[in-house]
């Protein structure tokens, strides 16, 4: 699967953003479960961001559109960005589980 053909190039720079601000955010006080939330609210405001600052919309329906893609860009950057997290534990844990077993 290409991720670029669901992420727009312009705001893959996100998932990267997005996972610096996780990593912020797991140094403070929040709780681990509400940072993907954080994240995904962060990603939406982002894209909106960017895509406003790009075009801004002349009538309802562009106005639709820009919310959609808003909503589905900031989700999948956000996504990418916590499953690069979950990838980045897991090698780092494969370590930690195989150094007690011996192969057979």
């Amino acid at each position: 699967m290409d991720l670029s053909n669901y992420l727009s190039a312009e705001l893959s720079i996100l998932i990267p953003v997005l996972y610096a601000i996780g990593i912020f955010i797991k140094f403070s006080s929040i709780k681990d479960w509400k940072i993907p939330f954080i994240l995904g609210v962060a990603g939406i405001v982002l894209s909106f961001a960017y895509l406003i600052s790009k075009q801004w919309p002349a009538n309802g329906e562009q106005w639709f559109g820009l919310v959609f893609s808003s909503i589905t860009q900031g989700i999948l950057a956000a996504a990418s960005s916590v499953y690069a997290n979950n990838l980045y534990k897991q090698y780092t844990k494969r370590n930690e589980n195989s150094e007690g077993k011996t192969e057979e």
